[in-house]
């Protein structure tokens, strides 16, 4: 199988994950990265896929590496999706461990295509339909 046979079973498998920490400043809930990481990387591991999310450098600014690595059968050269982001830049230590904890968190979300379970969907239901009345291409 590819790296991305593989990923698809791994999405199938995954699901919508579910929000269970609570940010008290928003009133919103949302997923930390332990609560993610201890659902993904063993559905990851299952697959014979492997999570790398390291920090580096681009364009000399401070940037995250995520990566997917798969080898089957000990290739040569192992198939990987790599994706790095910028992360924000602080003087600040703790906040600079806070947005390193955020984009990982993103990062993997976005890489992986996750679904967060919807506990708003009350909130947005009421949201105006967009039409093609509204001047949208649809």
């Amino acid at each position: 199988m590819t790296i991305y046979e593989k990923l698809l079973e791994v999405q199938k498998e995954i699901g919508a994950i579910k929000k269970e920490e609570t940010n008290p400043f928003f009133k919103s809930k949302y997923f930390d990265i332990n609560g993610l990481l201890a659902v993904v990387k063993p559905v990851l591991n299952k697959h014979g896929l492997v999570l790398l999310q390291a920090l580096t450098t681009l364009e000399g600014k401070p940037a995250l590496k995520t990566t997917i690595a798969h080898n089957e059968n000990n290739q040569d050269s192992p198939e990987n999706i790599i994706e790095t982001c910028f992360i924000p830049e602080s003087a600040d230590v703790q906040k600079m461990g806070s947005a390193i904890t955020y984009m990982r968190r993103y990062a993997l979300q976005s890489l992986l295509a996750l679904e967060a379970e919807d506990d708003d969907a009350n909130s947005v239901s009421t949201a105006k339909p967009i039409t093609k009345s509204d001047n949208y291409k649809i």
